[in-house]
């Protein structure tokens, strides 16, 4: 009999991109047979739930929790699949929007082990892909809002045939693998978009939106644009306790912050609208509304605490960064900021690094525990080529108690780099603070 710590350790046993970074390949050579086969042998759970299938380089995972919160409201069951995680595995694969349980997870590893044993060279990917999917089906999801790993139009989720493919901004990340220029990128995301198929695309930069007009085009697809025409939204009051908008005619409410969530949650009411067209599945107005304001996503722009303010947020490239400064700019004008930093090596943190200097005031750098972790030396060899000099700190909370030396009560401390440096940050700080913890998975 399996634990849960076991049931982690088997399926971290297959070969596992998210710890080794993804490898150069060519994706003409690559294709989903694997994944097919594997749901073949567990009776094709996919097929047994409408979903909501969100492709993206960022934002992805704010537009999966603003829809499912929302078709929830309304009283759907629903089911929610999203990477990475930050403290636990189960945070992944979420049903009603509850977390599944050690013990569910458990019994499914036991279950399916001889099945993903009988399909040479899966990737840990894959199985966790085929985990949530049979998780969905043996709790009867009417809805799943699925999230692609990397890329699309080979990962592991677009073996799903989605009421709606969704397209959040797309920008420069995993060159290695999905191409160096916008094109390639946004055609290998275009890949979730099927003949005929409902699209919803967030605002893109123009190359990436010729490419999606393309395919759709090509597909016979009918395209929703956010942010022009009948998607058009408009800002209203802002806080540090939340922001409204309106649209069409609507107004309403969301507690994550920066103008970049305003687009995304724009862009999980447009798909919205496309699934009720497509499958009669309706969230009425004020399950919008309800959803809307209840959504959470940790570590995105989060405000930890307010003297000195802290602020988690994984900006992992150039783009995300730029929007997390000009977040900065906007909530804390005029506010010394302590900038925290950590990268994963696979992303483009030089970019990252670069576009946030300007406003950090002072520099501390650091590395997450996970083996995909930039050498802090390295980074600070990066600030130097820009002119800046910062403070190297091993570990995160060591480099989070650095900060909030320095910061004083009135300071300004970001954290960003990477999802497994905020997820870090976000320990120390609970801890620090003697705040309750949330489910932490066990060490391997």
């Amino acid at each position: 009999m399996m634990d849960y710590r076991a049931a982690l350790a088997y399926i971290y046993s297959y070969t596992n991109y998210e710890r080794k970074g993804v490898p150069k390949y060519r994706l003409a050579a690559a294709d989903l047979n694997r994944m097919r086969a594997l749901l073949a042998r567990l009776g094709d759970p996919q097929r047994s739930f409408a979903s909501l299938l969100i492709a993206g380089t960022k934002g992805k995972g704010s537009t999966s929790a603003f829809a499912e919160s929302m078709l929830k409201a309304a009283g759907y069951r629903t089911a929610l699949y999203t990477s990475p995680h930050l403290h636990s595995f189960r945070e992944r694969i979420q049903i009603g929007g509850q977390l599944i349980s050690e013990s569910d997870l458990v019994a499914l590893v036991e279950r399916l082990a001889p099945h993903l044993e009988a399909i040479p060279r899966l990737t840990a990917f894959e199985v966790m892909t085929a985990l949530a999917f049979c998780a969905f089906a043996e709790r009867d999801a009417q809805i799943a809002v699925v999230e692609v790993g990397l890329g699309g139009r080979l990962d592991a989720t677009n073996v799903i045939d989605p009421a709606v493919a969704i397209l959040t901004p797309i920008s420069y990340d995993h060159m290695q693998v999905l191409g160096d220029t916008l094109t390639l990128i946004a055609g290998e995301k275009a890949g979730i978009i099927r003949p005929g198929a409902a699209v919803v695309s967030a605002p893109q930069l123009p190359e990436a939106l010729a490419v999606i007009q393309q395919v759709c085009l090509a597909q016979q697809a009918e395209l929703r644009l956010v942010g022009t025409g009948d998607y058009r939204w408009r800002p209203g009051r802002a806080t540090l306790e939340g922001q409204s908008f309106e649209l069409q005619g609507e107004s309403y409410d969301i507690s994550l912050l920066g103008q970049h969530q305003l687009a995304n949650a724009a862009t999980a009411l447009a798909a919205l609208d496309a699934l009720a067209a497509r499958t009669g599945l309706i969230a009425p107005v004020q399950a919008r509304r309800d959803g809307l304001r209840e959504a959470r996503w940790p570590g995105r722009f989060e405000v930890l605490g307010r003297q000195p303010c802290v602020v988690v947020d994984s900006a992992h490239n150039g783009d995300s960064a730029s929007k997390l400064r000009a977040a900065l700019e906007t909530w804390f004008p005029h506010r010394e900021t302590t900038l925290v930093f950590g990268a994963s090596g696979d992303h483009p943190y030089a970019d990252s690094l670069r576009e946030l200097l300007p406003v950090a005031g002072s520099l501390i750098l650091t590395a997450s525990r996970h083996e995909r972790a930039t050498p802090p030396d390295t980074l600070a060899k990066v600030a130097r080529e820009a002119g800046r000099e910062g403070l190297i700190c091993p570990a995160v909370p060591e480099a989070l108690s650095a900060a909030l030396q320095a910061a004083g009560d009135d300071g300004l401390i970001c954290v960003t780099g990477s999802v497994f440096v905020v997820a870090e940050a976000r320990l120390a700080w609970l801890e620090l603070n003697g705040l309750p913890l949330p489910p932490v998975d066990p060490a391997l």
